[in-house]
This record gives C-alpha cells, sequence and structure tokens, in this order.
C-alpha cells in the first residue's frame, strides 16, 4: 500500500513505524540496503514498484527533490497521494504542484522529529501537515492514523510553516554549528545553562551538512531571522564595551 522513496535515517525510522500497519515497499539507489529494509519490516523493489502504491512517501534530502519528481511523475498512478517528509515546505510543495500530473493528491508534511527522538514511540511527537492537493475524508484519514499514534498533528500552510521553521530549527543548527566551531565542549566547571547549550550542539551535529545547507539553502525565511539573529548578538556585544 505503502511506497518508500529514499532509505536514509529517518527512511528506516519510517518504515519501522509504518509496517506495523500497512505493506511497505522502498526504492533506493543502494542496493545493498535490502536486507536492512527487511529488518525494518520493509521490502527492496524497483522505482516503478514503489511509484504503483496507493501513497507515495518521498524521503529524499530537499536537495534532491526536484530530480526526484521529475523522475516518478510519468510513473505514478492516479488519484496517487505523494507526501514529502522535507524540513522545508515552499519550495517543495511548489515543485509537486509544478512536476506532478494534476490526477496526483498532494500532502506535504514535516514530522517534527527523528531518528534519535522517535526510535521507540512516536507518542507525543508533532507532525505538520500541509493538504495542498488531497480530498478533504481522504486528508482525514490519513490525519486519524497519525493522531492513532499519539501524534499531535499541527495543520498549516507552507508559508507559516517555514516563517516558524526559520526560527525553531534553521536557527537552532545555526547556534549548534556556530558552538562547534567555536569548540565548544565539557568542563569540568560548567552550569546548568551550558550543558543545555551542548545538548544544542549534540542534537544537531547528529545531522548532516547536506540537512543544515539545505535548511538554510531552501527556506525563504532563514537568512531574514539568521541576519536578525546575529546583529542582535553585535548590539550584545557593543553594550559590554
Amino acid at each position: 500500500m505503502i511506497g518508500l522513496i529514499g532509505y536514509g535515517r529517518f527512511g528506516r525510522l519510517s518504515v519501522s513505524h509504518l509496517s506495523a500497519d500497512f505493506d511497505v515497499v522502498v526504492y533506493t539507489r543502494g542496493a545493498d540496503k535490502g536486507a536492512d529494509i527487511e529488518r525494518a519490516g520493509g521490502r527492496l523493489v524497483t522505482l516503478a514498484e514503489a511509484c504503483a502504491r496507493k501513497i507515495v512517501v518521498l524521503c529524499v534530502p530537499i536537495s534532491a527533490m526536484q530530480a526526484t519528481l521529475q523522475q516518478i511523475a510519468p510513473l505514478l498512478t492516479p488519484q496517487t497521494i505523494v507526501l514529502d517528509v522535507c524540513s522545508v515546505k515552499v519550495y517543495p510543495v511548489q515543485w509537486m504542484k509544478q512536476l506532478l500530473p494534476p490526477e496526483v493528491s498532494i500532502l506535504a508534511t514535516h514530522p517534527m522529529f527523528g531518528p534519535d527522538s522517535a526510535a521507540d514511540s512516536l507518542e507525543g511527537h508533532k507532525i505538520v501537515l500541509c493538504p495542498e492537493r488531497i480530498a478533504p475524508e481522504r486528508f482525514q484519514k490519513i490525519a486519524a492514523w497519525l493522531g492513532s499514534k499519539g501524534l499531535i498533528i499541527i495543520e498549516a500552510t507552507p508559508a507559516l510553516h517555514d516563517r516558524q521553521i526559520a526560527v525553531s530549527l534553521a536557527l537552532t543548527h545555526f547556534i549548534g554549528r556556530s558552538l562547534a566551531a567555536f569548540g565548544a565542549g565539557p568542563l569540568e566547571i560548567d552550569t546548568e545553562g551550558y550543558k543545555r547549550l551542548l545538548h544544542i550542539l549534540e542534537v544537531v551535529n547528529n545531522d548532516t551538512w547536506q540537512l543544515f545547507n539545505d535548511l538554510h539553502r531552501y527556506n525563504p525565511y532563514a537568512e531574514e531571522s539568521r541576519q536578525a539573529f546575529v546583529a542582535a548578538m553585535a548590539r550584545i556585544a557593543e553594550r559590554l564595551k
């Protein structure tokens, strides 16, 4: 019933949760991942087989979205629902509407969790849903299943999502990468506040530089938030002179 395209860390997490209730097949360019996909509960198939499913989930990097959409567009069947799980929404939604056939439904999503935080359970985690081109009854059916797993559902427009994520995720990653570049690390004489800063560093260092770059390159509000934060730091530093 569900075809997954892409099999990174989040793809594996998705298969492990979805396969509890659905038949899940996976297409990935890593042909050596078949055994791991089976351990997660899925099955390795061709791209055409994955695209023939009723629901197709794109678990590819933001920077690979356009090429992937062009590749799958002629393989999708009418009434297929295509979901993405990108950490930005404005551009992926534009690309899906432009490149996918008009009879294909589109549901943009951003799961606000990852392999480290939701390895055992989805309970209490958030997921953002942007129903762009999907019948209300199909959307409600998907939302109901997600809610049954304990997920907190937030319905938003792509623009509202990206504006808030520019602060809550892109800026957080910017701070974490800056701490790493500064050389922050554990100290014997520390404080609880410093330990919290190190936690930010630890979280972002588990993610790839590709994700960091994509968060800032493809979020139309990221640069504005980043520059405002840097300017605020400069003003605070000026007060200490």
